[in-house]
């Protein structure tokens, strides 16, 4: 005849002493609580493994941690695993592995590693930009956060103070980034889908503005300003330097000596440094030649051709020429990024043609089948145009001497 266990309860359990040696209550069905000469209880479920037909136990928690009735559902949960094959000590290790993997895969830690991939197809510049707005708005609100946690009225709620100082590129750009991000996560099977698809449209959109740059006619005004601008060296012939060759300020402010052949008088900027990372060549005028020779006894023994004052071994900071500009009292009215447009209104009122201004912008054609065909950068033609660029510049000093 089967032996018939007595159910435990609480009070039962609560009562229990301990012994010199450990000894077993039965709850029946399998379920136990062990009691410990040290007065720890322990709940076990001892079965039969499903495909080896040995008994063993599965150590469920300590009581009063793990309730009776919590531990008597956990053992009815295990029957039903066992009566489908399953043994659930295997199942409790699985869904352990899978709850630490979650853990560990916090949006901090899968930023990094989408991070590792984006930056090299990016400026050192634009990384760094990147990393930073994450670090100042987002890391310190979903740093720990597992990316399975990760929902859209959660990141809207940190977005929207952003949105209420009226910083609405800093939301757009940022919501961008945390799209990647999630769009990383989900293509490596980190998250089923990327919950942030759509929450731009629970934000304002930021107007679209031009950037601020001079007309060609108010060319002299600002070599009159630079002349006559109490500016360090370095910085006015950085400034002009940018305008002659029409280059982006990281570009500009990041000019190395070992890109320069002045044999040849081309100036290459590797693609690591590109917007669009291919490499841009790019004329030398006999104006930018006489600039690098103002240069060398500043900066000729050293990397960079516009060294930075707190530390000669790196370059300007690429916001110098901006600051300078407001210094100069063009704030509002010219920024950094405007000599490229002054020089391209310039140059299309000459009617020089289009492709040969594009190249000098190192802009990429937006007609993907015809950018991936036109490779060439028209270096030999785009040189009279340079030199045109240049002496039209000295044009202008002249025009207010």
């Amino acid at each position: 005849m089967a032996k018939i266990t007595t159910r435990l309860s609480d009070k039962e359990i609560k009562a229990a002493k301990p012994r010199n040696k450990e000894y077993i209550l039965s709850d029946g069905g399998g379920l136990r609580i062990r009691i410990k000469p040290n007065g720890s209880k322990l709940w076990l479920f001892n079965y039969t493994h499903p495909k080896k037909r040995k008994r063993t136990n599965l150590g469920l928690g300590k009581y009063p941690d793990l309730s009776l009735a919590n531990a008597r559902r956990i053992a009815l949960d295990s029957k039903a695993l066992i009566a489908q094959g399953i043994d659930p000590q295997e199942n409790k290790k699985r869904q352990q592995q899978e709850h630490e993997a979650i853990q560990q895969n916090t949006f901090l830690k899968v930023s990094k590693e989408w991070f590792a991939i984006k930056q090299d197809d990016i400026t050192a510049n634009h990384a760094t930009d990147i990393w930073r707005s994450l670090e100042l708005h987002i890391f310190p609100n979903l740093n720990n956060t597992p990316v399975t946690a990760i929902t859209a009225p959660k990141v809207i709620e940190i977005l929207k103070p952003i949105e209420a100082r009226g910083n609405l590129e800093t939301v757009k750009r940022l919501i961008q980034r945390l799209n990647e991000i999630m769009d990383f996560a989900t293509n490596y099977g980190l998250v089923t889908a990327n919950p942030l698809t759509g929450i731009k449209s629970a934000f304002k959109k930021p107007k679209k503005a031009n950037m601020a740059t001079l007309q060609p006619n108010e060319l002299p005004e600002l070599i009159n300003a630079i002349d006559n601008a109490s500016i360090k060296h370095t910085t006015r012939f950085l400034i002009e330097w940018q305008l002659h060759t029409m280059t982006r300020p990281s570009e500009a402010a990041g000019t190395r000596w070992d890109e320069i052949d002045l044999e040849a008088k081309v100036w290459t900027i590797p693609p690591a440094r590109m917007k669009k990372r291919r490499k841009h060549r790019i004329p030398l005028t006999e104006q930018t030649i006489a600039l690098l020779e103002k240069m060398k006894p500043i900066s000729g023994s050293r990397e960079f051709v516009f060294p930075s004052d707190r530390d000669p071994l790196k370059p300007c900071n690429n916001q110098t020429v901006n600051m300078a500009l407001k210094r100069m009292g063009f704030e509002g009215w010219l920024v950094s990024h405007g000599l490229r447009s002054l020089a391209s209104t310039t140059l299309n009122e000459q009617s020089f043609e289009a492709d040969l201004i594009e190249a000098a912008l190192a802009h990429v054609d937006s007609n993907q089948v015809r950018s991936a065909y036109n490779r060439t950068d028209y270096l030999e033609r785009r040189i009279p145009m340079m030199e045109w660029w240049s002496n039209h510049i000295v044009t202008a000093r002249k025009s207010i001497q």
